[in-house]
């Protein structure tokens, strides 16, 4: 819990002091009177401010020595210590509770916008909550700190944002660094549970309390005891199941099906939905009261076009994380990570997820270029590479296939035959060959050189260098 700051007072008249302890005491602030040397020892994560009254003495040397905190000058003859950055007011003799509370206002802005902070404690699993809510980004950055903020609270959360964002890792991460940690956290889609199934589903069922009731059951919210009920798509629940989910967030009791038992709820409840619940409750599909119940803090959950500087950072992260639990990853080149930085992603990062589990299939452990990726992936120029490979080698493997095509025709290829006595002139015999599957070659495909070069299993060229060596041409 963030701790309270104190309102430190320095006034001589007893009179004044006693106003300025009633009136700071009724408006809920903790005030303390110190004496003049005592503002050297404070420090600002203690102190809201020091109100400098009567007896003070140099204002502007002892604000001077303090930048760190805010004083507020309420006492006659200190108008030079007002030019001061860390000095406001006046405040009047017969000041008023408006006057002063606006000057608090301005001394907690004072700390809350601070341009040098000191350095606030991290929660134990704020790294781990790094790790699973990627993002170097400001608004993931904010999504995070508003996770820290309210999960040393008891309070409900409402998570929003469209589906694939990870409402559920905001819900995991809550439950995390909460005191409830060490209790379950318990899942429910109430999107793929049918109506009348629900209540069942969520307070259990005592024996005989329906058809096909064999036997008492506990429900999630008493599976959840001690820890988080994370009710997930809480938009598609059921009007009537709204009204008993209001009943138990207000009475935080419930009683199984069939049953009259109270069962106390020491459940921390975090709701979460893709849908717009204002609209909802115009068109008179979600009940207002619920919305406000479990509206109590918000937690909104940003789609990945929204935070473009974050894929390649998740890239990282979910490659990593493939390659640790499933032994094979990938790797992008610069090109790859520039197309994918520019797509929309409209099933955020459980799409980007997807992607990455594709392209491990497709390319285990290997580097992935644009021509790699999905042609709706494709968002930059890019050209396939085509690889010169030696003639030596491609004449090689077009013979070879010629003659694996005769094996399949049952046809001998030349290398069966006898070899006369007065020899062949092998080089002779091989052009002969290769001028003959070219020409047929080209006159099946129409005398089309890429269909040809297809056939002969080349690229088209070398086919053309080919027909210009041996003088191959249409008639």
């Amino acid at each position: 819990m963030t701790k309270t700051r104190i309102v430190y007072l320095v006034e001589q008249q007893p009179e004044r002091r006693q106003h300025f302890e009633t009136v700071l005491t009724f408006i809920g602030e903790t005030v303390e009177v110190i004496s003049p040397s005592d503002t050297l020892k404070l420090s600002a994560a203690d102190a809201l401010c020091v109100i400098a009254g009567n007896g003070v003495g140099n204002l502007h040397e002892l604000a001077g020595n303090s930048p760190q905190l805010p004083f507020i000058c309420a006492s006659d003859g200190q108008n030079s210590a007002l030019q001061q950055a860390n000095v406001i007011g006046p405040l009047e003799e017969s000041f008023d509770y408006s006057s002063l509370s606006n000057m608090l206002h301005y001394c907690q802005a004072y700390h809350q916008q601070m341009p040098v902070k000191p350095a606030r404690k991290r929660h134990p699993g704020s790294g781990k909550l790094e790790q699973t809510l990627v993002g170097n980004g400001r608004t993931m950055k904010h999504v995070r700190q508003l996770i820290e903020q309210v999960a040393v609270t008891d309070a409900n959360v409402l998570v929003l944002g469209e589906s694939g964002t990870g409402k559920e890792v905001v819900a995991r991460g809550i439950h995390d660094l909460s005191e409830r940690s060490k209790g379950p956290f318990v899942p429910v889609n109430c999107g793929a549970i049918p109506g009348d199934l629900l209540e069942s589903e969520l307070f259990g069922h005592e024996k005989g309390a329906f058809t096909g009731a064999i036997g008492a059951r506990k429900g999630r919210f008493e599976l959840a005891q001690g820890g988080t009920l994370f009710l997930d798509e809480i938009g598609d629940m059921p009007m009537p199941m709204q009204v008993k989910l209001l009943r138990v967030l207000q009475e935080r009791t419930f009683e199984r099906v069939g049953g009259n038992k109270s069962i106390i709820a020491d459940v921390r409840v975090v709701a979460a939905t893709h849908r717009e619940l204002e609209q909802m409750i115009i068109d008179g599909k979600f009940r207002e009261d619920l919305y406000y119940r479990l509206n109590v803090f918000p937690i909104e959950v940003p789609a990945l076009r929204e935070r473009q500087e974050d894929v390649p950072l998740l890239l990282q992260e979910l490659t990593q994380r493939f390659k640790k639990e499933r032994g094979v990853g990938v790797r992008f080149t610069e090109r790859a990570l520039e197309s994918l930085s520019y797509h929309r992603w409209p099933g955020n990062v459980r799409e980007l997820t997807n992607l990455i589990e594709r392209l491990t299939i497709m390319h285990p452990d290997s580097l992935v270029d644009v021509p790699d990726l999905p042609p709706k992936y494709q968002h930059v120029e890019h050209n396939a590479p085509t690889p010169d490979y030696p003639e030596e080698m491609l004449e090689r493997e077009a013979l070879s296939a010629i003659f694996n095509e005769a094996d399949e025709d049952e046809v001998a290829p030349a290398g069966d035959s006898e070899l006369p006595d007065d020899g062949v002139n092998l080089k002779d015999m091989l052009t002969e060959i290769e001028t003959g599957m070219i020409a047929q070659a080209l006159e099946k495909s129409d005398w089309v050189v890429a269909k040809a070069a297809e056939l002969l299993s080349m690229r088209r060229t070398t086919l053309v260098e080919k027909m210009k060596k041996y003088g191959i041409q249409k008639d």
